[in-house]
């Protein structure tokens, strides 16, 4: 049997990442295995475990760049004006999740990583993701508090992922023979959310 390869741990790492990507651009995670990445990249399985330490932790390290893909996403929008800023994050993460579909599943099917480097990883980038909701939202209504900014930034998000899930699973049912669409139901959503926004603290 050859010797398997010899490699850097910051190479390996770029090699493991890009054998996941190669198999989430059409397959689920449910079929991948230690197994397989390491035939993949040329190594023994315990040489990612030592890398890594588990196959789980494997993971979350796709999941680290599946969050760096969403907030570099974010960064790219303009932002000059908060309704239009929010209408655009809400349709590029359902069109993120409908063209990485299986990438976005893992990062749902999987728990987060729970302490050490990782967890803070992700704990950092998933608060920047929010932050930003939660300053966008403020710029549409100064007179929310920073309590009342940071639920709703959560709680606008929750709906958007789930019109999102319910989309990917063709759950959301139909109207005059026709499947109701996620972009629709989208832009039903945020005009909702802002009309009732921009009377928030309006007295009667």
């Amino acid at each position: 049997m050859a010797r398997p390869r010899q490699h850097a741990p910051d190479a390996l790492h770029a090699q493991v990442m890009h054998a996941c990507d190669t198999w989430l651009e059409d397959k689920p995670v449910h079929g991948l295995s230690l197994r397989a990445i390491a035939r993949e990249v040329g190594c023994a399985p315990s040489t990612l475990l030592k890398l890594y330490g588990s196959f789980n932790n494997l993971l979350q390290y796709v999941n680290v760049e599946t969050l760096a893909h969403l907030e570099q996403t974010i960064t790219t929008l303009a932002a000059d004006d908060p309704e239009p800023w929010l209408r655009s994050l809400a349709h590029a993460y359902w069109q993120y999740a409908e063209q990485a579909c299986y990438r976005w599943q893992l990062l749902f099917d999987y728990p987060l990583a729970q302490e050490g480097e990782l967890d803070q990883r992700q704990s950092d980038l998933i608060e920047a993701l929010f932050t930003q909701v939660e300053n966008c939202l403020k710029r549409y209504q100064p007179a929310l508090d920073e309590l009342e900014a940071r639920r709703l930034a959560r709680t606008l998000w929750g709906s958007v992922h789930g019109l999102v899930q319910l989309g990917l699973n063709e759950r959301l049912g139909y109207w005059q023979g026709q499947q109701l669409k996620v972009d629709e139901l989208l832009e039903q959503l945020l005009s909702t959310v802002l009309a009732g926004l921009r009377h928030h603290g309006v007295v009667e």
